[in-house]
């Protein structure tokens, strides 16, 4: 194994430290200790096997994994990307693991898994982003957990012929990609991306499986305003997305993008309630929501919310 570190942001460690804000009550939790937590943790390191809970310090890791559930990031643990909300380690990836599909089975069946969630890093080195990988994956978990169901958080693949295409026929129960943030701050928050083709890829997913959950979720507190949040609800809407999450963006490190506010809780409660009017199947919208969490349930809840759609 390589000994070269992996900065996380490198052109960021140039730029003057963000102070960090001091987080509400509403929004702290406690630290992990449970043996749910630290067995789930084992059975990753067993397995070679990388999460964006950990990787991502999601705040959410000790009730998830106490509960076994967790979100496993494939393709390693390095991103070709710097996105400044980001904690992954950017640089240069490391070959594919051809055993990643095999011990993933593995551990979703150890784990009794009913709901999988399957991120990635950013592969733009790879002719296909990753998208093989993924296909691999929700294969081998078909064959060894069957009733498992499978929801995956891919990236944009950049727009590679074919990629999108190759998931969606693999059959996941569910699609999600990620908008991150509104438009204004792509160049600043996410400047590898782009607002439009992400929504498109979103909106090709249901064109090429219209029976398919699409997902999607932003975060606030990065300087969006109000009426910016309205219009990407309006737009992942109009790309005939189900689920929308949206949750408080919280710095890793003070040299991510800072906090310009966070948001209170009636807020988050305010966006559901719209979010729900302007029909999407399920809003989970709070301080500590994030893509996966709770995804097992929320999965359940869009299920029965299409069953009881009008003129389902």
């Amino acid at each position: 194994m390589s000994n070269v570190r992996h900065l996380r942001h490198p052109e960021k460690a140039r730029n003057p430290e963000n102070p960090l804000m001091r987080k509400p009550d509403w929004i702290r939790v406690k630290a992990p200790t449970s043996e749910g937590y630290a067995a789930t943790r084992r059975l990753m390191r067993e397995r070679n096997l990388h999460t964006v809970c950990e990787e991502a310090a999601c705040p959410n890791i000790g009730e998830c994994w106490s509960r076994k559930h967790a979100t496993v990031m494939i393709l390693g643990d390095i991103c070709t990307r710097a996105c400044a909300f980001c904690n992954v380690a950017t640089g240069k990836p490391r070959a594919v693991d051809p055993m990643e599909p095999e011990n993933l089975a593995i551990s979703v069946a150890e784990m009794g898994m009913r709901h999988l969630v399957i991120t990635s890093v950013d592969r733009d080195d790879l002719s296909d982003g990753g998208a093989g990988q993924f296909v691999k994956c929700i294969r081998r978990i078909r064959d060894t957990a069957p009733e498992t169901t499978i929801e995956v958080l891919t990236p944009d693949f950049r727009g590679k012929p074919g990629a999108l295409e190759a998931v969606i026929a693999a059959g996941p129960d569910v699609f999600n990609h990620n908008l991150e943030t509104v438009p204004r701050l792509y160049p600043t928050i996410r400047p590898g991306a782009r607002y439009y083709e992400s929504l498109r890829l979103l909106e090709n997913a249901k064109k090429l499986d219209p029976k398919i959950f699409t997902k999607s979720g932003i975060m606030v507190g990065l300087g969006e305003e109000w009426n910016e949040v309205m219009q990407v609800m309006d737009d992942l809407r109009s790309a005939d997305v189900d689920f929308l999450t949206i949750g408080q963006y919280l710095a890793p490190t003070r040299r991510h993008a800072p906090v310009m506010r966070f948001v209170p809780p009636d807020e988050f409660a305010e966006y559901r309630r719209i979010g729900l009017l302007k029909g999407f199947l399920l809003v989970a919208s709070s301080p500590l929501t994030r893509s996966s969490y709770h995804a097992d349930k929320d999965f359940e809840a869009l299920r029965l919310a299409r069953r009881n759609a009008p003129g389902a």
